[in-house]
């Protein structure tokens, strides 16, 4: 089993270096705005053959940079040309389906780079030497420089791990050069064996996370002071922009780096939080795929102050960071990380299987069944529902020797002879008499 893990090194260099760097990511970056203005006089083009042709006697004469970086250069445009045209294919889509009036405007004009990151090719444009040094390219020469970095990463290097691509970062407050290295890791092959434990983790904004394990213990963490934070940003963001002035932009470009990595560390803390408590384990994790578009609150200019809150509260919930941090982490702690329906994990009675919205009252955290009368914390009831469901996996992948990294009953169904004749109604209601079928009882191997 391979993963990739992204090793950043604080560079080494004096004023002369530093200046060596300055020339060449001020170079990479001028010729990335060239290569996007000459794409997007090409009609918007995202075929790199077609913008080497265009534009790489110029990447080379004009901007000085090497051959590897030319084409790095194009690959790089072609790419972002090619994000914008799927975006606005998908807005296209949304505005024919009604979701969406608003029209995407990201080709309306060449994209501009402003950022001073470019990338490196192992073993072309950057190399390893002895004595924890690596050999960088500039517009001139190659830079010897030393670095260091996290103790893990520097043994991976040091032991001959796999290497890719690395990007050169600078850090404008520090005034300081970062290596971030792609360093592919081996590790031992999955096996159910390997992991006894299984966890379902519900994430929300009341409470970042809800996790639950075979045995019944619960982990709880609350959310109630990162929202605080949260909303103390948004007062000073609020009140730089009323301000509109020079420094108060500069002020507000400070701010959003801060709170975002307020997130990112608070994020980080909570998926190794997770990994140490629940050691070698099967972390179930919801596929929360388009919950914004699922989930969104029409907005209305008139709308009260609480309302506008609940909503900015939404559009800043960073689930996604979380799970993508727990998923790429568990594998060096020893655990896995697998995705499962999310679909009325909050809404179903673990004890006799009963699924209904009046399940939760006032859509509240109390959870009371209609059915078998149990009582709960909603938050815990939906990780419960979710380990269940990480329980299928485990066992289809016992019994099968295939890991199905989402189960659903919708590809089974489809898979059935006449299926295409079955309505999405007919298919979310076989889903739906799956997960009510799963239920505790004291025949199973989780004791909840």
């Amino acid at each position: 089993m391979r993963i990739t893990v992204s090793a950043k090194l604080k560079l080494k260099h004096n004023a002369e270096q530093k200046s060596a760097l300055d020339r060449i990511t001020f170079a990479y970056r001028d010729a990335l705005n060239f290569a996007s203005k000459k794409a997007f006089e090409l009609d918007k083009t995202s075929s790199a053959p077609k913008l080497h042709k265009a534009v790489y006697d110029d990447l080379r004469a004009q901007f000085g940079l090497g051959a590897q970086l030319a084409c790095t250069v194009e690959r790089q445009v072609a790419a972002t040309f090619k994000i914008q045209w799927t975006k606005l294919k998908q807005n296209l889509k949304a505005r024919e389906a009604g979701q969406t009036k608003r029209r995407y405007k990201g080709l309306d004009t060449a994209p501009k780079f402003v950022s001073r990151t470019l990338e490196y090719q192992y073993n072309r444009d950057y190399s390893w030497k002895k004595d924890g040094k690596v050999s960088i390219g500039t517009l001139k020469s190659r830079l010897v420089l030393g670095y260091e970095g996290y103790h893990k990463h520097l043994e991976y290097i040091q032991q001959g791990c796999e290497t890719g691509s690395a990007k050169l970062y600078y850090q404008k407050s520090k005034k300081q050069y970062y290596l971030i290295v792609a360093l592919n890791v081996e590790l031992p092959d999955p096996h159910p064996t390997h992991h006894a434990n299984v966890v379902g983790v519900d994430v929300g904004q009341r409470y970042h996370f809800v996790a639950t394990d075979k045995d019944g213990k619960s982990l709880f963490e609350k959310g109630k002071a990162v929202g605080q934070q949260k909303d103390h940003f948004a007062r000073i963001k609020k009140a730089l922009q009323r301000k509109g002035t020079r420094s108060a932009t500069r002020r507000l470009v400070a701010l959003s780096g801060r709170e975002r990595r307020f997130i990112a560390d608070r994020n980080h803390t909570l998926a190794k939080k997770l990994l140490t408590r629940f050691p070698n384990a099967i972390f179930g994790l919801e596929d929360l795929t388009k919950i914004r578009e699922r989930t969104e609150r029409c907005s209305n200019p008139k709308a009260s102050k609480k309302a506008k809150r609940v909503k900015r509260h939404q559009s800043q919930w960073s689930f996604a960071e979380l799970q993508a941090m727990l998923a790429y982490k568990a594998p060096l702690f020893g655990s896995l990380a697998v995705r499962v329906d999310a679909n009325y994990t909050s809404q179903a009675c673990y004890k006799c299987g009963h699924v209904s919205r009046g399940n939760r009252p006032k859509a509240g955290l109390e959870f009371v069944c209609e059915a078998c009368g149990h009582r709960g914390h909603a938050d815990r009831v939906a990780s419960v529902n979710i380990a269940l469901r990480t329980l299928l996996v485990r066992q289809d992948w016992m019994s099968t020797g295939a890991l199905s990294m989402r189960p659903d009953v919708s590809d089974v169904e489809a898979s059935r002879p006449h299926s295409g004749c079955r309505s999405a109604q007919e298919v979310k209601a076989a889903r739906l008499k799956r997960y009510t079928e799963l239920r505790w009882n004291p025949d199973t191997s989780l004791r909840l």
